[in-house]
């Protein structure tokens, strides 16, 4: 299994661990890299001082690599009237719940902040998701030797992708969990072995394949398509050192085939989870774009956490949700690696 990004990436096995932001802690993340793949903070939702704070621990726990993801911020401007409405046709849902008069504080991205802390802290992996970052924030991380990677889901975005710098690049399928990692041009939603194929052909840098990937066999499949690498997720959620609250782990390891669809009803931005009554109570709802739709449902997702009802948390998974199993990380990676 060695190739050229495990040898760059001075990693065992050529996986590496998605980036859930919400999901992943210090623990799952250092467990993720002394397993032998490649662990991911997902920072995307952390202060500059958090993140800065989770590199720290994840370094008391391991001197295996590992690396930090970013959501590269979206310049989307809300007018107020919009945004209040947006905020009424989540109020039954907030009643339901026993929070009808919560409030919703918008967050401020702190990006730049967060690549000084990247810099800081000496990590040497970064990758990147909802964009790329600019020709400023690129020329810094290089010169302190920061490997980037960035996120495509079409053959356009990675070819601008690999000409803003990137070493590296995830070729995300429709099949993946989570938020798509689209930036350019229309949403859309291509399968990833076509995928794969087509980016793989049209750029020079190593291309890392998600979406779907569960098990031995879609691992292989993706190597013998080109792909330098894989990156799982869903397949990880329900591991013991997961950060997913018991309610969603449980929902993981209880999904039936075909149970995921896409929605913008919990952060303003398209993502793939499992089906539950709050996509569709929100299905011709007004929502907010996101950020400003993710901090509108924040309280309630909380709320929903705490009295155990998955019907209103965001449940990201991928297509292969229902291959998930239970166990350790290295003991879910071990049958990944060598299935019985």
């Amino acid at each position: 299994m060695d190739n050229q990004i495990t040898t760059l990436l001075a990693i065992k096995y050529p996986i590496i661990q998605a980036p859930m932001a919400g999901v992943t802690t210090p623990e799952f993340v250092t467990a993720a890299a002394e397993a032998g793949m490649l662990g991911s903070i997902g920072a995307g939702y952390l202060t500059a001082e958090d993140t800065r704070q989770f590199i720290r621990e994840v370094k008391e726990r391991t001197e295996k690599p590992f690396a930090v993801n970013l959501f590269v911020p979206e310049n989307v401007k809300m007018d107020q009237p919009y945004l209040r409405e947006a905020y009424e046709a989540l109020q039954p849902i907030g009643k339901h719940l026993g929070m009808p008069f919560w409030k919703a504080p918008l967050s401020e991205p702190e990006f730049d902040e967060q690549i000084r802390v990247v810099v800081e802290e000496g990590v040497k992996i970064c990758s990147f998701t909802f964009g790329l970052p600019d020709e400023k924030t690129v020329r810094l991380l290089k010169e302190h030797d920061v490997y980037l990677i960035g996120t495509a889901t079409t053959v356009e975005e990675a070819k601008l992708a690999e000409q803003a710098g990137m070493d590296a690049i995830v070729a995300q399928g429709s099949e993946a969990g989570g938020h798509r990692g689209s930036f350019s041009g229309e949403l859309t939603f291509i399968p990833l072995y076509e995928l794969l194929t087509a980016i793989v052909a049209s750029v020079q840098i190593p291309v890392i394949a998600a979406g779907g990937i569960a098990n031995r066999e879609g691992m292989d499949r993706a190597l013998a398509a080109g792909a330098q690498a894989v990156q799982i997720g869903t397949a990880l959620l329900a591991a013991e050192e997961s950060g997913a609250h018991s309610v969603y782990k449980q929902a993981v390891l209880e999904a039936d085939e075909g149970c995921t669809v896409f929605t913008k009803a919990f952060s303003g931005k398209t993502a793939r989870g499992i089906r539950n009554q709050f996509i569709l109570q929100m299905k011709e709802a007004i929502i907010a774009p996101y950020p400003y739709q993710n901090d509108l449902t924040k309280e309630i997702r909380k709320a929903a956490a705490q009295q155990g009802k998955r019907d209103f948390l965001s449940l990201w998974a991928g297509e292969s949700v229902h291959l998930s199993k239970k166990g350790t990380i290295k003991e879910i990676l071990t049958q990944l690696i060598h299935p019985l």
